[in-house]
């Protein structure tokens, strides 16, 4: 009987409270409750809570790293287009915390059939990584008990932890196919042509990231989102056939024992003009050696986070210079197939634009070369290396800054890479033409795309954004960025990352570090703001409601029917004749006859979905008025925004 008086007794409740909530006539409610500050998750707490990070935005007093330093041998066999390879990896255990485990990043065994990955499909399946040897401070790991050999992320156990603040060699012995053929999808799916050229990337076994936010990133590599990678030094040896030319991340150390003396004496010409210049010619592609059956290449690149090269044995290269502000002149280089000239006839200019033009916007570009791969990849970046052509090259030029030298966490936060650069492309092609950049309507158009059940919010991980990913990745960030301009002026964006690129240069920054930094670098509390774009997929929707004057009086009606606020600014544009226009506080007159009159977005604290803009210009007659002229608030239907109708 109990039992069956609860139940009775739930029927009952539930009849009553149904009886008792109010019925809903309209989609919105009449109210809205304004959040006004962002979410804070476990790993952001942590790092508040030992000191690495702050409110400040910038990194805190017990902020720390991990470093990885590569020392690499490899070969590639053109005829099994395989390539074996031994590693050293010093690492740098810079933690607060002892490491009990080691987590490895064998991106290749994407290229296995029964591993998991995304929107990719690989050219053709292979064993992926194929690791044959492990051992941390000389001694031999038992591969049964490493987990994950065959996927994406390896975990290796450790019988002698490796201590806080100490260092401990890992060697690893490998083999990898790089795949081909006509039938891979996504970027970094085909690295070869047959086996005349071969553009490896991800190519050998890599430390993940350990960090002081959830220690090891353990994300798999599923495709497209791309990575998260420790700084560090490499020193890497490639040996190719005889007469094959190898481009790379770092600085060539053996020019000597690779190049014929033809080929070393034009390289030192690269330098003297904006001139490009050929240091190998289609006629000469095979021939710009030093003899021998086998050849090793040397390069070595300090701080920098990944390492990624590209061969062939007819590689035409021609070089140029970029100009860079504070450091001079660096060679741009380009390698590619004779038969592919015409994609980068326009290749080196394009660089050098970009190149001088971010180092001026941002930071100075830090490496001491930017080299242009030619590839089944034409749209993919490594440090001092694109895998480009001129189609791409600005773009990819851009990602040398994030996250080559700001080491964002691709894998989760692909916005804070992906998305920083779309929005800087579009400065930077204005910039080429020599017009003035265009964000107006960037921010407004997101009120069509807002409300789409596939859309995942920026802050939820790239990795798993599924047919979201490239809006959220890159299409979003332009368009936040468009609304934070119009809230605090574009060129005040501009200096605040530019400050910020310049704080977390060779260091790993969070959203939270981003969204904090901005805050005190633009000197107002922009949490409202951040949890809307980055947190939600909600938009503003604002319209004039109505006009009423009253004497010089005139008051508009703003309603927002979505949960995103925004400050409300209004053009007002007045008859040519008349009486003076008195001025307000809150004005600044475009010309004569033409104001546009802003409040905060603090009006809209309160909770209410109306606002009444009272201004009193005198008894000039009003022509018309425009809600959000420059369109930076996401609005998905701006045909009520205008008055009169």
């Amino acid at each position: 009987m109990r039992a069956l008086s609860g139940v009775l007794l739930l029927i009952a409740s539930a009849v009553f409270a149904q009886q008792n909530v109010p019925q809903r006539t309209a989609i919105e409610t009449n109210t809205r409750t304004i959040r006004q500050g962002v979410p804070m998750t476990n790993s952001i707490r942590k790092a508040f809570a030992a000191g690495t990070r702050d409110f400040s935005g910038k990194p805190g007093q017990n902020y720390w790293q991990l470093e990885a330093d590569y020392t690499i041998q490899a070969s590639i066999d053109p005829t099994t287009q395989t390539i074996t390879g031994t590693e050293k990896i010093l690492v740098h255990n810079n933690s607060k915390e002892d490491l009990k485990n080691l987590v490895l990043r064998l991106d290749h065994n994407i290229f296995r059939p029964e591993v998991p990955r995304g929107f990719s499909t690989p050219a053709e399946a292979t064993e992926g990584m194929v690791v044959t040897s492990i051992k941390v401070a000389g001694a031999e790991i038992e591969q049964k008990t490493i987990r994950g050999l065959n996927r994406t992320i390896a975990t290796v156990p450790l019988k002698d932890f490796i201590k806080a603040g100490t260092k401990a060699e890992v060697e690893i012995a490998w083999h990898t196919k790089l795949p081909g053929g006509p039938n891979g999808v996504g970027h970094r799916m085909t690295q070869r042509f047959d086996d005349k050229l071969f553009q490896p990337t991800q190519w050998f076994p890599r430390l993940a990231k350990y960090d002081d936010l959830r220690g090891w990133e353990t994300s798999p590599y599923l495709g497209p989102s791309e990575f998260y990678n420790n700084f560090g030094r490499f020193d890497v040896r490639i040996t190719v056939p005889g007469g094959w030319l190898v481009s790379g991340t770092g600085v060539l150390q053996n020019p000597e024992q690779v190049l014929n003396e033809t080929t070393r004496k034009r390289l030192t010409t690269v330098l003297n003009s904006n001139d490009e210049v050929t240091i190998v010619s289609a006629e000469e592609a095979g021939n710009a050696t030093v003899a021998g059956d086998k050849l090793t290449y040397h390069f070595v690149a300090d701080k920098v986070n990944d390492f990624a090269w590209a061969t062939a044995g007819k590689f035409i290269w021609k070089a140029t210079r970029a100009t860079i502000p504070g450091k001079g002149a660096i060679p741009i280089y380009m390698f590619y197939l004779p038969e592919r000239a015409r994609f980068f006839e326009k290749a080196g200019a394009i660089t050098r634009h970009a190149l001088e033009f971010y180092s001026a916007l941002w930071t100075p570009y830090p490496f001491p070369q930017l080299t242009l791969q030619d590839g089944p990849s034409a749209g993919m970046e490594y440090p001092m290396v694109i895998n480009s052509n001129q189609g791409a090259a600005d773009h990819e030029t851009g990602h040398q800054w994030w996250p080559m030298v700001v080491g964002n966490n691709e894998t989760r936060y692909g916005w804070m890479d992906e998305g920083f650069n779309q929005y800087m492309n579009i400065l930077s092609a204005a910039d080429s033409k020599g017009i003035p950049y265009k964000l107006d309507g960037l921010g407004q158009s997101y009120g069509k795309q807002s409300g789409d059940e596939d859309e995942a919010p920026m802050m939820w991980s790239a990795n798993d954004a599924a047919s979201g990913y490239r809006f959220q990745t890159y299409g979003k960030t332009p368009l936040m960025l468009s609304m934070l301009g119009g809230i605090v002026g574009d060129e005040a964006v501009m200096k605040a990352m530019k400050e910020y690129a310049k704080v977390w240069s060779f260091k790993h920054p969070s959203p939270w570090d981003y969204m904090y930094f901005m805050n005190n670098a633009l000197g107002q509390n922009l949490d409202w703001f951040w949890y809307y774009w980055l947190f939600t997929t909600e938009s503003v929707n604002g319209s004039i409601k109505e006009v009423k004057t009253n004497k010089d009086k005139t008051i508009v009606t703003v309603h927002q029917a979505g949960e995103m606020p925004s400050p409300v600014v209004l053009k007002v544009e007045f008859e040519a004749e008349g009486p003076a226009i008195k001025t307000l506080p809150n004005t600044k007159m475009l010309d004569a006859n033409t104001a546009v009159v802003t409040w905060p977005v603090s009006v809209w604290f309160g909770g209410s979905r109306t606002f009444e803009a009272e201004m009193n210009f005198g008894k000039r007659k009003i022509k018309q008025i425009t809600l959000d002229p420059n369109g930076r608030f996401p609005d998905n239907d701006t045909k009520d925004n205008v008055w009169p109708r």
